[in-house]
């Protein structure tokens, strides 16, 4: 296994990071609203604990998690396989969306906040956690007091750092700016999209965090599936894959899918003249970028999570990199088309911006 630093903050985490978004069945708690993640996959009790034995012998010391998955499973289980191993291990988990029928288990409130923390360390088995995400913007709280209770949450050794996840760039720009003012704690880890078929996140996120020391974790590496090569142009999805359950909305969505099948074949290329997998290839571009931290990476068998640590014994050269980025570049919207022509004579090799 390979290991990164965290933003600034000198914590080392591995390149890849274990998600729990399929663990567990398909039954929501009692009382639970909205949804529970079930579309996303399903695994039980066996072979989650089986996989997390796998990751652990890997070398995985970062995992991933959210109050949210299946309405609380995903963290009871990280609660159960990792509690021999707290002390060795780095646990993200979120919160921010509503998983009772409660009007006010919802947002980015301190009333929210405070209490989807003590249930999420409940669920842990755990006094602490490592790195506790806002899982999307809140328009209706204001960041100052939603980074005023993260703080708070900080200094009374409950939460050790914070990050967000599904931020737009003036969004997480604004949080840091308000942390700055107020000498609050900041957002050390965004936590968003990004994989070779759906680049927007190099637009603003990429430059921003680079620029502010914020580390990138990328969810959805494979694009929910569609990129491990099992999904070829005029062949429909597999009966029994993640992507047949799912409506066109639960699907990953991708930049342009007639460009993504040119880049799944471009990946076969690569994946054949390597003897590696499509989804190898996959994950390590996205490790290959700048800004990025850590891959999240998800299973529901562990076959699927052995192909994936696979790709931790080799690395794309620059070669395969430059044949992969010229497949699944798209035409930069206003204005980074404008700031790339303009800005190009003041680029300097490894620079990620001008876009």
């Amino acid at each position: 296994m390979r290991y990164r630093y965290l933003g600034d903050t000198g914590l080392s985490v591995s390149e890849l990071c274990f998600g729990a978004m399929t663990f567990g069945g398909g039954a929501s708690f009692l009382g639970a609203a909205d949804r529970n993640w079930s579309e996303f996959g399903t695994v039980q009790d066996g072979n989650v604990e089986q996989m997390m034995s796998q990751a652990l012998d890997a070398g995985i010391n970062f995992f991933d998690t959210a109050d949210v998955y299946k309405n609380g499973m995903g963290e009871e289980f990280f609660g159960r396989t990792l509690a021999k191993v707290r002390d060795r291990v780095i646990i993200g988990t979120k919160g921010r969306w509503r998983i009772t029928d409660d009007p006010n288990d919802i947002g980015a409130t301190r009333h929210h906040l405070y209490a989807a923390v003590e249930d999420s360390l409940r669920r842990l088995n755990t006094d602490y956690i490592d790195l506790y995400h806002i899982h999307g913007f809140d328009p209706r709280t204001s960041l100052d007091e939603t980074l005023r209770v993260l703080d708070d949450l900080i200094r009374s050794g409950k939460v050790r750092y914070i990050g967000v996840s599904n931020f737009a760039g003036w969004q997480l720009m604004k949080a840091l700016a308000v942390s700055d003012r107020r000498n609050l704690s900041r957002f050390v880890c965004y936590q968003g999209y990004y994989n070779i078929a759906a680049r927007d996140l190099e637009r603003e996120i990429v430059p921003l965090a680079v620029d502010q020391n914020v580390g990138i974790t990328a969810w959805s590496p494979l694009a929910g599936g569609f990129l491990t090569g099992k999904y070829r142009r005029g062949e429909g999805r597999p009966e029994g894959s993640r992507l047949s359950q799912r409506t066109p909305a639960e699907s990953a969505p991708l930049t342009d899918e007639d460009q993504a099948y040119d880049i799944v074949d471009t990946m076969a290329q690569v994946a054949e003249e390597r003897g590696a997998t499509v989804a190898q290839v996959a994950i390590n571009w996205v490790l290959a970028k700048p800004g990025i931290t850590s891959a999240v990476i998800g299973a529901t068998k562990p076959h699927q999570l052995a192909d994936n640590l696979q790709a931790m014994e080799w690395t794309l050269n620059e070669d395969e990199l430059a044949r992969l980025d010229k497949v699944s570049e798209t035409a930069a919207p206003y204005p980074y088309w404008h700031i790339g022509t303009v800005g190009a004579d003041r680029k300097l090799p490894g620079d990620v911006y001008p876009a």
